[in-house]
């Protein structure tokens, strides 16, 4: 049954190899899951997927396999009405009035019924026993009661739903999709570096069982100083006009970095790097940071990151004065090729789509300047970028 299930998944592209299958069946063997398909569903993803970006497609996968829920009708190719959700009252059953619901009777006859439901409904109900709706006891909808139901919407009350069928919270981890925060945390914890630095206050247990097996048993504790995350980024963000639509994907970008390393430094510039940057926005034409005083402020092993679009007129990459708000004296490339010099490891990712890179001039100025290492937005060209810069 698990080599099917295997070739199951390969089939929905989880790259699953032999060796994790063995690990699933070792597994078996002890009896890690037995008779509950909750602790199986969770062992079997554990030992065959190595990667949060697959989630999804394993989730499609076991549930076709094992469920059979892809040959079922889908009930929600259908879209349910936001009226028939909304809960406007909540009716109150007595204990006996519970007793008394009965069960469909298994998950299959369960999600049977909802398709024919979503065939039949017209309008919305509250308080039934049988159409998709509110405060009742009929199996489909929210705020009610039934012993065996799929929730639709709201709230857990009673804890019974067998199936709560809404948004997958993880599908967004998938290789094509823009990022959010989470999975954007995903991607660049491959960047972080751990370093033993401080005073020492962890044991090391190795060597301490080393030295007091050498000291004939004696106990001899052995400290190394804690370890911490080594790992160093500076930020560079394109700020304003073609911009704008990507406010929230910066945002997002912005928040996980904050969160995953120690040693991070964010800049703003527009369009292009030129001889000034800035950290406030609102001030940026009062409180700027000479870009020359960057390149000697931080060490050689920063890693940076430019996230922008890289869509401007060519002159601004190009000539002296080509800036769109300001005379600079030095050409953006000029600026661009000083930081790529004074850091090896530099990446720009682009959150426009990579298909219309080519037909914007400046895109392919930075791109060759950049030795080609622009990436887009993606969960995917995240982590090219960030193993280059791991390298």
């Amino acid at each position: 049954m698990l080599v099917d299930f295997f070739y199951t998944l390969r089939k929905a592209q989880v790259p699953v190899t032999i060796k994790e299958l063995l690990t699933l069946l070792e597994a078996l063997e002890k009896n890690l899951a037995f008779g509950s398909w909750d602790d199986f569903y969770l062992l079997a993803r554990t030992c065959l997927v190595k990667d949060e970006k697959y989630f999804d497609r394993f989730d499609l996968a076991f549930g076709h396999y094992f469920k059979g829920l892809a040959e079922l009708p889908d009930p929600f190719d259908n879209v349910v009405p936001e009226q028939w959700l909304e809960s406007d009252f909540i009716k109150n059953l007595s204990d006996e009035e519970k007793a008394e619901i009965e069960r469909l009777g298994g998950l299959d006859k369960l999600m049977e019924t909802l398709a024919k439901r979503f065939e039949e409904q017209k309008k919305r109900h509250a308080g039934g026993s049988k159409w998709i709706g509110t405060g009742g006891t009929s199996p489909f909808g929210h705020s009610g009661y039934n012993p065996e139901g799929v929730r639709i919407g709201g709230e857990s009350k009673h804890k019974r739903a067998v199936k709560v069928w809404e948004k997958r919270q993880f599908k967004d981890l998938d290789d094509s999709v823009e990022l959010g925060t989470r999975n954007i945390k995903v991607a660049l914890r491959k960047l972080r570096k751990f370093a033993r630095t401080g005073a020492a206050e962890e044991l090391d247990l190795d060597d301490t069982i080393r030295s007091t097996a050498n000291n004939a048993g004696l106990l001899d504790l052995k400290m190394v100083p804690e370890r911490h995350n080594a790992a160093k980024v500076l930020l560079f963000f394109d700020v304003g006009g073609s911009m704008d639509p990507y406010i929230k994907q910066c945002e997002q970008l912005f928040s996980a970095a904050r969160t995953e390393f120690k040693h991070l430094e964010y800049f703003y510039f527009h369009n292009c790097v030129y001889e000034r940057v800035w950290k406030d926005n609102k001030r940026r034409w009062n409180e700027h940071i000479d870009t020359f005083d960057l390149l000697h402020t931080y060490g050689r092993d920063y890693r940076v990151i430019f996230i922008g679009d890289a869509s401007m007129a060519p002159y601004e990459v190009s000539e002296r004065f080509g800036s769109v708000e300001h005379r600079n004296p030095e050409s953006g490339a000029v600026w661009l090729q000083r930081i790529l010099d004074n850091w090896d490891k530099a990446i720009w990712l682009n959150p426009s789509h990579p298909r219309y890179w080519q037909y914007t001039a400046s895109t392919q100025m930075i791109k060759q300047i950049m030795g080609n290492k622009m990436y887009p937005l993606t969960l995917e060209g995240m982590e090219d970028g960030i193993r280059y810069l791991s390298k």
